[in-house]
């Protein structure tokens, strides 16, 4: 007898995959639900291999203050990043800046460059090759240092301790 878990490896995801296939088909016809199942099954059967690791989440409550402090700081800077271009007189300085992680694990990495992204007045740029530092670009930076140390306090350790431990 086959395991449920060798023919399907992400239930969630092929759930979602049916469910997608079904809006892209704009139909609930039962051929239309035999063939989205099949892909369903098939596509993460496929691709399985190719993905890392399901992350360990260490502790799911400090996740949990990780997104609204990620949420609270969005909003935030929302209001920072309007009142910054709704102020012509007020010059930006833009800047580059090389981030050094302390992160060893590609997917926390990831999140950290994806909240990075996520908060207005700051993108994500580049990761080295050697996974050692993050390029971000900050559109406006009064101090490079305390940018750094601002983002390691508020994501990096958040998720070191939450995916690292």
């Amino acid at each position: 007898m086959i395991k449920p878990r060798s023919w399907l490896p992400t239930p969630v995801l092929s759930i979602l995959l049916l469910l997608v296939w079904l809006l892209l088909v704009r139909s609930v016809a039962f051929g239309q639900i035999v063939l989205g199942s099949a892909l369903a099954v098939a596509i993460p059967l496929a691709t399985y291999r190719f993905w890392d690791a399901e992350p360990r989440i260490g502790r799911p409550l400090k996740l949990l203050r990780f997104a609204l402090r990620v949420l609270k700081d969005i909003v935030i800077a929302n209001f920072e990043v309007a009142y910054l271009i709704s102020n012509p007189w007020r010059k930006l300085r833009p800047h580059f800046i090389e981030y050094p992680l302390m992160l060893e694990e590609r997917f926390t990495i990831t999140l950290l460059a994806s909240t990075i992204s996520l908060t207005p007045g700051t993108v994500s740029a580049n990761l080295r090759m050697d996974g050692k530092s993050l390029l971000i670009h900050a559109l406006d930076v009064d101090d490079e240092e305390a940018l750094i140390e601002q983002i390691r306090k508020r994501y990096e350790q958040p998720l070191k301790e939450i995916y690292e431990c």
